[in-house]
């Protein structure tokens, strides 16, 4: 599943094509990615109009025009194809924006998650994505701790939830709880204040770091997500093998030195164990 960081650089690629060009015609191959309108009304409501600086909440990219504003949501499969890149069309291009000059930009998805919706102005957009949270790069630390102490259950849970903060997936949370030294199952009511000041501060830190180098830098070798699903993978920072829970129905990787559990949640944790194997997804 796309991240934030992925979408962000689809934000980028998206300004970087089609910013100040003006939409000439939209084609959609397979009008069952369009989850509110249909291939007619996204023509009619994109053509002649110049997209604007494209926004991201989360992992949604807002495609903005000086009129109407198309959203993408890119599931597991999704991402963005430049025609100069790719001069032929794909079976898997769900919808095919033409631009002015003859340029396509082209957004490709294979199993057709996710999806695109047209919004004709901001309230649509705020309809559209419902009880979204503030995004998780652009959240202050004053409201992060605010929307934190209204939380109970398990931290990875919380970070996980989309309504709490956008944008954090399997792969962040694992990284920012290893990063901050918090069990993925610590409950979010056990956390003393540093903890959850710390929470927020490597949350912040490990999606810009993410963010500003994800075209320029493979994962880095100090991070879990360098070594995470591997056979016998172990800890960068202590050496000590990992392990593998599922944890907010996801597969979780972590250090049980480095990121001890708590009396409230050891138990439940063992019982878990012992129940069943955790599967890979």
């Amino acid at each position: 599943m796309p991240e934030l960081p992925d979408v962000e650089s689809y934000r980028r690629f998206f300004a970087r094509h089609a910013l100040g060009r003006t939409v000439q015609g939209v084609v959609v191959p397979d009008p069952t990615i369009l989850r509110n309108c249909t291939s007619r009304a996204l023509d009619d409501a994109l053509r002649g109009h110049r997209f604007g600086e494209p926004a991201r909440i989360g992992k949604w990219l807002i495609g903005w025009t000086d009129g109407p504003a198309l959203l993408l949501h890119f599931g597991m499969t999704g991402f963005l194809v430049w025609s100069k890149d790719e001069p032929e069309r794909h079976r898997h291009d769900r919808v095919i924006l033409e631009l002015d000059g003859g340029d396509e930009l082209r957004y490709r998805n294979m199993r057709k998650l996710g999806g695109a919706w047209l919004a004709h102005d901001e309230s649509e957009v705020r309809e559209i994505l419902g009880p979204l949270g503030p995004d998780a790069l652009a959240i202050s630390r004053r409201e992060f701790l605010d929307r934190l102490s209204r939380k109970r259950g398990g931290v990875k849970a919380t970070l996980m939830d989309q309504t709490f903060v956008a944008g954090v997936g399997n792969l962040v949370a694992d990284e920012v709880l290893w990063q901050a030294g918090l069990h993925p199952r610590r409950a979010v009511e056990s956390l003393e204040d540093d903890d959850r000041v710390r929470l927020y501060r490597t949350m912040h830190a490990v999606l810009k770091e993410s963010v500003d180098k994800y075209d320029y830098i493979p994962r880095k070798r100090s991070w879990l997500s360098h070594v995470r699903g591997r056979l016998d993978a172990r800890c960068p920072r202590c050496d000590s093998p990992l392990e593998r829970i599922t944890a907010a129905g996801r597969t979780t990787y972590f250090c049980p030195r480095d990121q001890p559990a708590g009396r409230a949640v050891e138990a439940r944790t063992s019982r878990a164990a012992r129940r069943s194997p955790p599967r890979v997804r």
